[in-house]
């Protein structure tokens, strides 16, 4: 099964590797399709045993509790993002010549004749505020489009489904990219890149290969951040088609064939004619909610997006007003006394954390829970001057703790020990007490959620709750 569409999947033999969000979906389409379909899970739990039930109903076989042995016969593979290239499964697949594709490499090679162009995002942050904003603009502008991929929303449904699309704004993980060896979008964004799941990609340098992926046989844009060179460098390696740009987005001034930030304004030096000598206005900053430096970074690389695909500048602007954030992402939940407390539970990294304490002048912190092999150093040297306080929480607080210790040793901190419910009642009234009029009180963990909740939602919800009890 070489590139290119596979038109008969009658009788062919696809193994699908993970139930879950991807695997169910794909075993359907396949099912659907013709092909013999065998789903092999790892996990042999009550909501495996739920979806096998579904699966098996329609005729497809699924093996739980066995996700390593490669069934006979099979000539293909369709993976869940999330196994791991390690896995003995690929081995096995590997040895036999076996090809193994994502949901995505799946959704690319099924879709009909003139079918939707797709603008794809990546990035180590911001990918699904970004695809959300691009969404907006391309509805602005009266094209058919949605949010889809990483996103909650299967891509396979989109390319399957009866609604018609005119593009995609396609959010893809490092997972997703590594398993899609032939997308080839119209345009794609990185946006930026910094050390994150190295445990499954096993290096930096293959985190970075993989996200490079997504510039890969691009038409007509390979967006970049100036600010991160390494998103530019992704760009040289790729391999494009003649006549495709690299397009730089800036939050300062944009130079030719970039889109930046003017005097509260975000302008296009690309999509103009004359780039040399002429600037066109896209939108205010005031219209980019919140006005925080990384969203206003996201809301150009939406619109560098867009203004490829042909979309005016007035659907730019349309369209960022339009757009509302998702919860959890920098959002404002009150004022009391005088101090602003912002919910940004969404930061489970430290390069997402960086990003949102630069956006204030005096913060107190609230952080910590699982660092997945991160370090603190970097993060606390530079918001260090920030710092009016910071509150702990969470397993591996001490981390957090002793890089204070070593960058901030003047900043006070408050460590909690207990990780019961009650715990972010109390983190929060330490950070009250910490706070001074004029100061925010700033939930960004740069750690996961899931030794104290049950995902970052929850954890965010709790910190609304206990802000909403103090201005009680």
């Amino acid at each position: 099964m070489g590139s290119g569409q596979v038109t008969d999947w009658q009788g062919k033999h696809v193994t699908v590797a993970g139930l879950g969000v991807s695997g169910v979906p794909a075993a359907k389409a396949l099912h659907g399709l013709g092909a013999k379909v065998t789903v092999v899970n790892d996990g042999d739990d009550a909501r495996a045993r739920e979806q096998a039930a579904e699966l098996e109903a329609l005729g497809v076989t699924v093996r739980l509790g066995d996700g390593d042995t490669l069934p006979d016969g099979t000539e293909l593979i369709v993976t869940a993002p999330g196994w791991r290239p390690d896995k003995p499964l690929f081995a096995a697949a590997d040895a036999a010549g076996v090809p193994v594709w994502g949901d995505v490499e799946l959704a690319w090679r099924l879709r009909k004749p003139g079918a939707a162009d797709w603008l794809a995002v990546t990035g180590t942050n911001g990918k699904t505020t970004t695809v959300q904003m691009l969404a907006s603009i391309l509805e602005a502008a009266g094209l058919r489009t949605a949010a889809v991929g990483n996103i909650g929303v299967s891509l396979l449904d989109a390319v399957l489904g009866d609604e018609e699309y005119d593009v995609l704004a396609v959010e893809l993980s490092s997972y997703q990219l590594h398993w899609a060896p032939s997308l080839r979008a119209h345009s794609a964004a990185v946006l930026n890149l910094a050390p994150d799941h190295l445990d499954w990609h096993g290096s930096m340098e293959a985190y970075a290969k993989d996200k490079g992926r997504i510039y890969e046989g691009n038409r007509v844009a390979c967006v970049y951040n100036t600010a991160d060179k390494a998103t530019e460098d992704l760009v040289r390696e790729a391999d494009v088609e003649e006549g495709c740009r690299a397009i730089g987005f800036t939050l300062g001034a944009p130079g030719p064939s970039q889109l930046g930030v003017v005097e509260g304004l975000l302008v296009d030096r690309a999509f103009v004619e004359n780039r040399q000598k002429n600037a066109q206005e896209l939108a205010e900053v005031a219209d980019v909610k919140p006005a925080a430096p990384h969203n206003i970074a996201n809301a150009l690389a939406a619109a560098a997006l867009a203004r490829a695909y042909g979309v005016p500048a007035s659907a730019v602007r349309e369209g960022l007003r339009n757009f509302t954030p998702d919860a959890h992402r920098i959002a404002h939940v009150a004022d009391v006394d005088g101090v602003a407390y912002v919910d940004d539970s969404k930061a489970t990294n430290t390069h997402a954390a960086q990003a949102s304490l630069a956006a204030y002048d005096s913060v107190v912190w609230i952080a910590g829970g699982l660092a997945k092999g991160a370090t603190f150093d970097e993060l606390v040297a530079e918001a260090a001057g920030r710092l009016r306080g910071a509150v702990l929480i969470g397993r591996d607080r001490a981390l957090i703790r002793e890089a204070l210790a070593r960058h901030a040793p003047e900043v006070p901190v408050v460590d909690l020990e207990r990780t019961d419910t009650g715990a972010m009642l109390q983190a929060v009234r330490e950070a009250r007490r910490l706070a001074r009029p004029g100061d925010t009180v700033l939930l960004a963990p740069a750690c996961a959620s899931m030794d104290m909740f049950a995902n970052y939602n929850k954890r965010g919800d709790a910190f609304a709750q206990a802000v909403r009890e103090l201005g009680a």
